[in-house]
């Protein structure tokens, strides 16, 4: 008996933890069908009350990393520095030609009237935190919707375009990176001008997908963002197409790891929709129609003409048959006979 009572209690005592456990789970499937959208508010109110922690947290990380590339850099500066002599020689010749290519296009636009290109504005962020999970690869910078950030934005540094915001709070901001899994974007690999979608994976150089048939692109060709969609501006350099298997890729020009300084790059599309009310008042013209032909006058003339029409008299009469005026009658072809009546008898 005493053996009986102590196996009921010990089996009780399983069930507590295993009741707590249960609840414990279907609390958690709960929470992970409730909506994103309170997980983001909620992160970017958390984000922002302890932006001043994350940034004083994230500078000693920032002085490590700094000091080791400082120190790889003092090997490289040899080597570095006769590449960039040669270098700027060469950009020298560049900048006289592009200065005359400059003032030609200026001529140009001055005697076509051309609309200039949309000035664009940005604001100068530091990184103040990374974020790199199984799906999702991001990066949080001080600016925030205080200082005019909007999700969608483009987010450049120094090299190229590292990303876009997808959540703005009020003093902070989380970038999308290139590679992450969620990003697509519009580009353009130059300088065929083929048009294409720049899809992440999470790998170091994202894909190159959705390229049209016929398309020959070539490794060491420029990738661009397109500004397809008139979120991204267009033109901003991206990276250099590498060859894979089964596709290409693009190797990015910017590094995220390495990124201290981020500009957020504030584009405002020059499309404008028309509205529905002015739709309405469009000219048939505009959709691609002929105008339509002015109806002609009825006057009366020989009922047996061909083309001649009848008009309703006063009430008690047989109408009329009318014909069209002679500049606008049509020219005498014998209509072919109604199937009810057969051919018609000559008089």
């Amino acid at each position: 008996m005493a053996n009986g009572t102590w196996t009921s209690r010990r089996t009780r005592g399983y069930q507590l933890p295993l009741a707590v456990l249960f609840v414990l789970a279907v609390a958690l499937v709960l929470i992970g069908k409730a909506q994103s959208t309170l997980f983001d508010r909620a992160r970017a109110h958390i984000t922002d009350w302890m932006q001043p922690e994350l940034a004083v947290l994230h500078r000693p990380f920032d002085w490590v990393s700094s000091g080791w590339r400082n120190l790889g850099d003092i090997f490289r500066t040899h080597e570095e520095n006769i590449q960039l002599k040669a270098e700027n020689a060469r950009l020298k010749q560049w900048q006289t030609y592009a200065v005359s290519l400059e003032a030609r296009v200026k001529r140009y636009q001055l005697l076509l009237k051309a609309v200039p290109d949309p000035a664009l504005t940005s604001v100068l962020s530091h990184v103040i935190g990374r974020a790199r999970r199984p799906f999702l690869e991001t990066m949080i910078l001080d600016a925030g919707s205080a200082n005019g950030v909007k999700p969608g934005q483009a987010v450049i540094d120094s090299r190229g375009m590292i990303g876009r915001i997808f959540l703005a709070g009020e003093h902070t901001s989380w970038v999308i990176l290139l590679t992450d899994l969620n990003s697509r974007i519009p580009v353009v690999v130059e300088p065929g001008h083929a048009s294409a979608i720049l899809a992440g994976d999470n790998a170091r150089a994202p894909a190159l997908e959705t390229l049209a048939q016929g398309v020959v692109v070539h490794e060491g060709d420029q990738v661009v963002s397109s500004g397809d969609g008139g979120i991204l501006p267009p033109g901003l350099p991206i990276g250099t197409v590498v060859a894979d298997s089964g596709g290409f890729r693009v190797a990015l020009l910017a590094d995220p790891s390495a990124t201290q300084d981020a500009e957020i790059v504030d584009f405002k599309s020059p499309v404008e929709m028309p509205s529905a009310a002015g739709a309405k008042d469009l000219p048939i013209s505009a959709a691609g129609l002929p105008p339509a032909m002015p109806q002609p006058a009825p006057v009366p003339g020989n009922a047996n003409a061909p083309g001649a029409m009848s008009a309703p008299l006063a009430s008690g009469t047989a109408s009329a048959p009318v014909k069209p005026p002679a500049q606008m009658r049509k020219p005498n072809i014998a209509a072919p006979p109604s199937p009810d009546t057969g051919p018609a008898d000559d008089q």
